[in-house]
């Protein structure tokens, strides 16, 4: 049956290249849909490989260490702001900001001090392990929209996040998490767990909050991308103008340049993805995103445990099977359900930032003129 699928799109291809010509073929939706699959998958792999590089490779020959990571927040905040604003100016799309300057920097406090947690969580605990603990932020996502927005959500939903608790709990229980470069000890292993679990409560709490804030404007998604960023950019710099960190950051970056390139390498993979997104989810809907997003966090922990040489247990690849068994079922579950009137908030970005970017959650499927991200 697939074989035959494959044959037929062939052969529709063929016909759209001999009607239309090399342009024709390029906007068919078979050529769209793998140019964002191909450059989500790519674009955020690197992304990882990245952020595990900054934040637990040594630098130089005398093996310096990078552990700024409000500075590398503020590097990835400061890119996307430029990018937004380029884009809403060639686009002749309005710059000014729509909802109220306070309204951004609450919400962008919530999200610099998740994307730090995630950052810091990787000198504690091995990359596989904040990979599938960033899985599990349906469930902050979920206590938040109840408490904050008084949201109901169904039992499916509810027994999707039970079998992704379980499946990181084994996964913690069954094998080593803690980072190479960390000391192997009890209390390291619990602070990288802390940092994680920081992570998921604010990361759920920035796209809640965020959506109840911002809920009755009429804004443009990379209006948004760019005060959220912004904001973000003058809370990082804020931060690290206080805590003394920021001219110790400078001064490492301009003694290890291979760093500030990977710094900027990282924040262009993040841009990059957060782009691409957007356009996969306006032209082609939650279900491939979610599905793509899935497979490339489970790629993502595939290539790191190859490239860092972290070794998991067979009790930790069965749970890491779980876990996105339990995502991919939910993803292709959404697709035979009936939209509902009023959208409910979905757990399917990987902020980091995850993208270490400014988008988040999914607000359903209300691609009347554009899809609105928030992160």
């Amino acid at each position: 049956m697939e074989s035959n699928g494959f044959v037929q799109m062939y052969q529709q291809l063929q016909i759209v290249y001999s009607e239309g010509g090399s342009g024709a073929l390029l906007m068919s939706k078979p050529v769209r849909v793998m140019f964002c699959v191909v450059g989500i998958v790519t674009s955020l792999i690197f992304y990882g490989i990245l952020q595990e590089r900054i934040m637990t490779q040594p630098y130089g020959d005398d093996a310096g260490r990078f552990t700024f990571s409000v500075f590398l927040v503020l590097n990835n905040r400061t890119v996307s702001s430029i990018v937004a604003a380029l884009i809403l100016s060639v686009r002749g799309m309005p710059v000014r900001p729509v909802a109220k300057i306070w309204e951004y920097c609450a919400v962008s406090l919530s999200n610099v001090v998740a994307t730090t947690c995630q950052y810091e969580a990787l000198k504690y605990v091995s990359f596989p392990v904040q990979t599938l603990g960033k899985c599990a932020k349906m469930i902050p996502v979920m206590i938040w929209g109840t408490l904050i927005s008084r949201r109901k959500y169904t039992g499916k939903k509810y027994a999707v996040a039970l079998i992704i608790t379980v499946g990181t709990a084994a996964f913690l229980m069954g094998g080593s998490v803690v980072s190479k470069h960390a000391k192997k000890a009890k209390d390291t292993t619990m602070w990288g767990v802390a940092l994680m679990l920081g992570y998921l409560g604010f990361d759920g709490f920035t796209s809640t909050f965020q959506d109840k804030l911002f809920k009755g404007y009429q804004m443009e998604t990379y209006n948004q991308m760019l005060y959220v960023n912004l904001c973000s950019a003058c809370v990082s710099l804020f931060g690290l103008i206080t805590s003394g960190t920021l001219f110790p950051a400078i001064e490492f970056v301009s003694k290890y340049p291979t760093c500030l390139f990977d710094m900027t390498a990282l924040s262009l993979c993040a841009m990059l993805g957060q782009l691409i997104i957007l356009y996969t989810i306006k032209e082609f809907g939650a279900l491939l995103f979610a599905t793509v997003m899935t497979t490339r966090q489970f790629l993502s922990i595939l290539f790191s445990c190859f490239l860092f040489a972290h070794p998991l247990s067979a009790v930790q690849w069965g749970a890491t099977f779980i876990i996105f068994g339990a995502l991919y079922a939910e993803a292709f579950g959404k697709s035979s359900e009936k939209e509902s009137t009023k959208p409910e908030t979905e757990s399917l970005v990987d902020k980091d930032a995850e993208l270490g970017s400014n988008l988040s959650e999914l607000k359903g499927q209300r691609l009347e003129s554009e899809t609105k991200l928030y992160r």
